[in-house]
């Protein structure tokens, strides 16, 4: 289990954002996932944040408990303590309910490893 630190950037409580799940990643891998456990609710947007160490992110698949998803070619570089733009989610508000995000990455060959975390906006 990775324990996770707060996030320097975090929204403030009486925001719409909600940690969805995380992931410590590594040099030894080039792609993860996170599963989605909250299920009370539907997302417009996503965010992926990173601590520790920059994560380069290739491309972004968000699964739909429809059974739909969405692919986004990201390719976005994101520093330790950053993170990538607002992602907005295609479809039906009813039909956003998350199930898992699975994202293909490269991190540097040394030092700590990152935690990438998924943050959902209602």
């Amino acid at each position: 289990m990775v324990a996770l630190a707060a996030f320097a950037g975090a929204p403030q409580a009486d925001c719409d954002w909600q940690m969805l799940g995380a992931r410590e990643v590594d040099h030894r891998v080039d792609h993860d996932q996170i599963a989605v456990t909250k299920d009370e609710g539907t997302f417009n947007s996503i965010q992926l944040r990173v601590q520790n160490a920059p994560v380069e992110f290739k491309h972004v698949t968000v699964y739909f408990a429809n059974g739909e998803k969405q692919v986004l070619d990201l390719r976005e570089e994101v520093a330790a303590g950053g993170a990538t733009r607002t992602i907005d989610l295609q479809g039906n508000h009813d039909d956003r309910i998350i199930q898992r995000v699975e994202f293909a990455y490269r991190t540097a060959d040394r030092g700590e490893r990152a935690v990438v975390q998924l943050w959902g906006l209602s």
